[in-house]
């Protein structure tokens, strides 16, 4: 048996996992420790290309201990929520094989052998764009792919939801729905994919960061509290949710632009109505988000039919998703003319991602983004110069790959220790 002790040999895998953006709120637990949700939610998976967590883990019988590194910083692993989801992919792991190296790892060694995690986010962490929701599904994928689970990516999101509710919704790329389920053990509190990435790709989604800032109450505590002090949010998960979803199922299947903004606006609204009839009351939008939602709010208002939908999860950043690329050029400078950089800014990395978007737009340079006109909706507009720290453009994109090419993991395969 290859796995005894003495051993100097690394194992290793790494994958790459999207963030999700709901657009119909998960907010309330009905069972604190499963993780599970008092409504359904469904939800956009955005292009890991430019938003997305990078994980390697490794197994070596030389490891004392499981060990954890967050964007180069060592954290502690026994947090009940990590500590689920090691337990749960132990678990299901099976024997694993691999004649050239001579190693050979039974279901009873996995349960032995110590793992080293590694992660990276390539976006803001805890500043509400769902970082945890990437990285625990990002946990779970690659752990399952190091010890050979058989599982699918449905029974493998039931274990991604005891680490982070929302990371659940990362195990599937395009639309995502979360069924919250009935049974008391979680079984059926699992992630379907409604439609894949290539369904619906007119969209273009650009992201406002306001603050890249933690957030002051964590998701965790803001639900709990919520829901033991809130009216309105028993209405929204009794009344509202449920129709809401049906609604938004068929403005997706369907590709119906007005239908689907509406619902994602109205939605968000009211995910952030609850926040505020919470004792006490919690604030996740701030005056920039105010001033982005009037923004979009105009502009619809003007055109007669939605353009452009929003929604906000527990934090300031605006999420901004467009009918398609000639809509979301429109909007680019419309944000750029209200929110522009600080004078000494750097367009490069003021605006990131897909940055055609930019040239659709008729933005070269910082000299072009002074040169832009007021909107014709909105002419006397306040110009609110560094309230925004940078725009992400993307678009609805793939779930979880695992990376082959080994110069792309973050473990060095020698002492298996990050890089």
């Amino acid at each position: 048996m290859a796995a005894e002790s003495g051993e100097k040999w690394v194992l290793s895998v790494t994958a790459q996992t999207p963030t999700n953006i709901a657009v119909i709120k998960y907010w309330g637990k009905r069972d604190e420790e499963l993780i599970l949700p008092i409504n359904d939610s469904i939800s956009v998976t955005l292009d890991p290309g430019h938003l997305c967590t990078t994980t390697s883990v490794a197994v070596s019988p030389a490891f004392t201990h499981d060990r954890i590194w967050l964007n180069g910083k060592e954290v502690s692993l026994s947090g009940g929520r990590f500590q689920n989801c090691l337990r749960e992919i132990r678990s299901r792991a099976t024997d694993y094989e691999d004649e050239k190296r001579g190693i050979m790892i039974t279901k009873k060694d996995w349960e032995k052998l110590r793992v080293h995690i590694v992660s990276y986010n390539n976006f803001p962490t805890a500043a509400g764009l769902a970082s945890s929701a990437a990285g625990l599904a990002c946990l779970v994928f690659s752990l399952a792919k190091l010890m050979n689970v058989k599982e699918d990516h449905s029974q493998l999101s039931a274990i991604a939801r005891q680490g982070s509710g929302s990371a659940c919704r990362s195990l599937y790329g395009g639309f995502v729905k979360w069924i919250m389920g009935k049974e008391d053990n979680g079984s059926d509190s699992i992630a379907v994919q409604l439609a894949d990435e290539n369904h619906w790709d007119d969209l273009v989604i650009i992201i406002a960061v306001v603050s890249s800032k933690q957030k002051e109450t964590s998701s965790t505590s803001g639900m709990r509290d919520t829901v033991e002090t809130s009216e309105l949010i028993k209405h929204r998960a009794k009344e509202v949710v449920p129709k809401r979803i049906k609604e938004m199922e068929a403005a997706i299947a369907k590709r119906d632009f007005p239908s689907f903004a509406r619902l994602a606006c109205a939605d968000s609204n009211q995910f952030h109505a609850v926040c505020l009839d919470t004792l006490p009351p919690i604030f996740y939008m701030n005056d920039t988000s105010h001033r982005i939602i009037s923004c979009v709010e105009k502009w619809n208002r003007h055109e007669g039919s939605p353009q452009v939908a929003y929604t906000f999860d527990a934090g300031p950043n605006a999420v901004l998703i467009s009918k398609d690329r000639k809509t979301a050029a429109l909007l680019l400078q419309r944000l750029l003319f209200q929110f522009p950089p600080q004078s000494d800014a750097d367009l490069n990395s003021y605006v990131i991602g897909d940055k055609t978007i930019l040239k659709d737009a008729g933005i070269e340079d910082l000299k072009d983004i002074e040169a832009l006109a007021p909107p014709t909706e909105n002419a006397s507009v306040q110009r609110c110069r560094g309230d925004v720290s940078y725009f992400i453009c993307t678009k609805p994109g793939r779930g979880p790959i695992v990376l082959a090419d080994e110069s792309q993991s973050l473990i060095n395969p020698e002492t298996g220790l990050p890089k």
